[in-house]
């Protein structure tokens, strides 16, 4: 007896000392290193996510305290119910399963616990062999030792499959039900933790009634743990959850705007690929859905579906350069070419703004400054060589007109005589200044818009004018975060006064003529009704609106990709386009005045003489200029001139005043509300 005895204490010993031993080993060994793939996403500025990425695997990681407790019940009673009183292995689950091998002589029994499943899924295949199960026994222990039982159930809740691609509890609540994990119910928490056990066959998407006999199950289950009653789970059975389609990711939305955000995130700010993939990192960014889905329908509606032809529309805020809408083309899954950056395409009349602003800061001209609509032959390069300009459909007024009219109508011959005044080298240098890049030349067919500039430019340039000489960098993400809310990247957008307040005001009262009787937008002024300024520009094969309000600077362009004519009818396609998105995207904005700043001076002059008008004036109107450079000697009366007003399609007689000219603001305003 003493022999056994003896034999049995050595033995027990021994297995006590190799236990220890073996406890000690696995717990100073490392975990094999897992790579957990997270699905990255893309958000518009309200929050909303617009886009994910992700390499495969949709996989959004929360915290536990992130989960709603319905779905840790859930999962605890259907998966594991004694998963806070073992430690990693259920004895009874294995004796079950080793009882059952051995009958079929294969390994047909799979893991119990969530930790085995956690251990299998991190770091081993799925393949059914002693030797995997052995693995799978060993990082079991690990992750026991090393983590506490609310980790292992977070890490298991972020790592399980629930099918259709998504990993992980949170991504599969918002692949199923559009809500984050912690909204989920306790219906919707017991039919997702069905899924895991049979992905396809317990899929709602795929086999309903399969998906409502396991979500019955799991709430037996939970009944029976006492998570909930019986009557409860009466109730959640009998809901009838709202599954969104698998096909509402959003992937027809914003699309053009979504591949400029991965290449300014890649390419600019050194995101690597992987992160945006796998990183699960957050990018914030300056889209606003009401103002997108407000430029993807007028565009849809601007251009008929028998016709090829394409636009681009581009919103820019210009009190802080956010980029709130972008189009880049008519149908993305056909073309994804992004004509918002087309630097090939001519900008016409819209480049006139950056020719009038030169010609006010120069000092040599006023906005009543005139010279003759007529046929005109300009020599330069020293006379060597000549230029022709003519006016759409040539259409001549026949007579002087001042900066305002030849604005409002686009008087091209008036036009090139600025840019003799000015000279090309100056327009250039303020076209520069504010933010075009391309290439232009300096010749006299520059101030016609002859050297191409993208909208993206075009937009940027004009929310100088809309921001009261302003300009903000344009931003399209203000932040991306990594998987644990730490900051990699933060914008701190650029702000340059690139002109002058009062500079900036007078160009907009200019430009605000273009939307009145006789200018070349008159059309489509009664769609917007709220103060606007801009310019329309036409080229033989471009068709361009570019215009702002206080809230949005936005240029449109519409075209064909190959240079192809246009027709008359194609040739106005952009004004429509800009106007009908103007008006929906600010729909909910109260309509503001441009305020006027120091340094402006408002006077009445004669349009005929551009002298100070006097009692004895047929006309007056209320012009706007760069102090110091209003007129000083009073017009005391004239006579009409009989001379004759037919100018270019936009160009109507004169009327008496108050019925033309240029209204008072207290009259613009009046007429804005009153719409």
């Amino acid at each position: 007896m003493r022999k056994w005895l003896r034999r049995a204490t050595l033995t027990a010993a021994a297995f006590f000392i190799i236990c220890a031993g073996l406890f000690f080993y696995l717990r100073s060994q490392a975990l094999p290193v897992s790579t957990v793939s997270q699905t990255s996403q893309m958000l518009d500025l309200q929050g909303q996510v617009i886009d994910t990425f992700h390499a495969g695997e949709n996989r959004r990681s929360v915290a536990l305290k992130g989960i709603s407790h319905h779905v840790i019940d859930a999962t605890l009673s259907i998966e594991d119910r004694r998963f806070y009183d073992h430690h990693g292995f259920d004895v009874k689950g294995m004796a079950r399963a080793v009882m059952v091998n051995m009958q079929s002589m294969s390994a047909r029994q799979g893991a119990s616990t969530l930790t085995q499943q956690l251990a299998r899924n991190l770091y081993l295949s799925h393949e059914r062999t002693w030797q995997r199960k052995l693995k799978e026994a060993v990082y079991t222990a690990q992750l026991e030792m090393k983590y506490d039982k609310d980790d292992i159930l977070e890490m298991y809740l972020n790592q399980i499959y629930y099918g259709h691609g998504s990993y992980g509890i949170e991504a599969a609540a918002m692949l199923y039900f559009d809500k984050h994990a912690s909204e989920l119910s306790v219906a919707e928490s017991a039919m997702l933790a069905g899924i895991p056990k049979g992905p396809k066959y317990y899929s709602p998407y795929m086999n309903m009634k399969n998906a409502k006999d396991r979500q019955y199950l799991v709430l037996q289950a939970m009944a029976e743990g006492g998570s909930i009653t019986g009557k409860e789970a009466e109730a959640a059975y009998a809901d009838v959850l709202d599954f969104q389609p698998l096909d509402n990711e959003q992937h027809g939305f914003a699309p053009y705007f979504r591949d400029y955000v991965r290449y300014m995130a890649t390419e600019k700010l050194g995101i690597r690929e992987d992160m945006l993939y796998e990183g699960g990192i957050t990018i914030y960014t300056t889209l606003d859905q009401h103002i997108q889905g407000a430029a993807e329908e007028a565009v849809r509606n601007g251009l008929p579906e028998s016709s090829e032809q394409q636009a681009a529309l581009i919103a820019i805020d210009p009190r802080n350069g956010y980029v709130k809408a972008m189009v880049g083309g008519r149908d993305y899954k056909r073309n994804q070419y992004n004509r918002v950056f087309a630097d090939t395409r001519q900008p016409g009349s819209t480049f006139k703004p950056f020719l009038y602003l030169a010609a006010l800061q120069s000092g040599y001209m006023s906005p009543v400054t005139r010279f003759k609509s007529e046929p005109t032959v300009f020599t330069y390069d020293e006379g060597r060589k000549s230029y022709r300009p003519r006016n759409y459909a040539d259409k001549y007024v026949g007579d002087y007109i001042d900066m305002r009219r030849a604005i409002s109508g686009s008087d091209n011959i008036y036009a090139v005589n600025t840019i003799m005044t000015v000279g090309a080298e100056k327009v250039i240098d303020t076209a520069r200044q504010l933010g075009v890049t391309s290439t232009m030349k300096p010749v006299p067919s520059l101030a016609l818009g002859t050297f191409p500039i993208s909208p993206f430019q075009m937009a940027t340039a004009y929310s100088a004018f809309a921001g009261g000489g302003t300009q903000y960098e344009p931003t399209a993400i203000l932040r991306i975060e990594d998987s644990k809310g730490r900051i990699l990247y933060e914008a701190t957008p650029r702000a340059e006064q690139v002109v002058t307040p009062a500079e900036a005001y007078v160009m907009t009262s200019l430009l605000e003529s273009v939307f009145e009787e006789g200018g070349t937008a008159r059309r489509v002024a009664p769609i917007i009704k709220r103060p606007v300024a801009g310019k329309t520009g036409t080229t033989a094969t471009d068709s361009w609106m570019v215009g702002y309000t206080p809230e949005l600077a936005v240029a449109v362009w519409a075209g064909y990709d190959r240079d192809r004519l246009l027709t008359v009818a194609e040739s106005h396609r952009a004004a429509p386009i800009f106007a009908s998105f103007l008006e929906e995207a600010l729909t909910t904005v109260p309509p503001k005045l441009f305020p006027m700043p120091d340094g402006v001076v408002s006077v009445f002059i004669d349009p005929d003489t551009g002298m100070l008008a006097g009692d004895g004036c047929p006309e007056k109107r209320l012009e706007s200029f760069l102090a110091g450079t209003e007129p000083t000697e009073v017009c005391s009366g004239h006579e009409a001139s009989d001379t004759s007003r037919n100018g270019d399609e936009s160009d109507s007689p004169r009327q008496s005043p108050g019925k033309s000219g240029h209204r008072s603001w207290w009259e613009d305003f009046k007429r804005w509300w009153t719409h």
